[in-house]
């Protein structure tokens, strides 16, 4: 089989819905937000479904705890506890179906905004104004006191380069016991999973013209069954309604 890496953001938050930039602060996903992934996971996830829990090898997911809430709620059945619970939910509760290890990363956190969290674009358009520095674009300029691009592009290079060379890599070897098993998850956020799918086709963050809705599902793959042709699965991108 041909592996796939699918990116998660995590549910609408109060300040998600009122657009402003959340990197560290930490949030809880709203009421709405909880439905809407917990139809997400019913939706797409399943032997018969996008995500296959048993092709799972690898969970990434954010520090922040809307992302691991929102994880929880997919209800992917996995072995393991996660990582910031004390037990394992009992198996009458979730049935287990995945053996992929959860691993709580900072690799996959939200941009570092520095001095323009919590503010919406407008806000930081207005001060920008006022101080001069002209039009912003997070894609070119960072944010001050926080992470630029190349921040951004490092870390997330990282974490593919190790996504290929240890999860993906033995698919493509169809005598590998590992050959029909190397699908991997990533919960995270806004702008560092728009930058994870640009990254992935090995484009520079500038061209970034990519949308990933609170609560949508992205799927990254490889063309011609090759690990040298990653691409992005068009129609692979969900966003379920309760």
């Amino acid at each position: 089989m041909t592996p796939r890496c699918f990116i998660i953001r995590h549910g609408e938050t109060s300040w998600s819905l009122n657009g402003r930039h959340t990197g560290s602060t930490d949030l809880a996903l709203t009421e709405n937000g909880e439905k809407r992934i917990k139809a997400t996971g019913k939706a797409l996830v399943g032997n018969d479904r996008l995500i296959v829990p048993r092709k799972l090898v690898h969970v990434y997911v954010s520090p922040r705890a809307r992302a691991q809430r929102t994880l929880e709620l997919l209800e992917l059945g996995c072995r393991e506890r996660f990582p910031w619970h004390e037990a394992r939910k009992s198996e009458d509760e979730e049935p287990i179906r995945t053996e992929a290890k959860v691993e709580v990363t900072e690799a996959v956190r939200e941009w570092d905004y520095g001095e323009y969290e919590g503010l919406t674009s407008k806000q930081i358009r207005e001060i920008r104004k006022e101080k001069g520095q002209g039009e912003w674009d997070i894609w070119r300029d960072g944010c001050p006191g926080g992470e630029s691009p190349q921040d951004v592009i490092k870390r997330l290079d990282a974490v593919i380069a190790e996504i290929r060379e240890k999860f993906h890599k033995p698919c493509f070897d169809g005598d590998s016991p590992s050959s029909n098993k190397g699908d991997v998850l990533v919960v995270a956020h806004g702008h560092i999973l728009r930058a994870f799918a640009m990254r992935w086709t090995g484009k520079p963050l500038t061209e970034t013209a990519l949308i990933l809705e609170a609560g949508g599902v992205g799927t990254l793959s490889y063309e011609h069954h090759n690990i040298d042709e990653p691409a992005i699965i068009l129609g692979g991108g969900f966003v379920v309604d309760s």
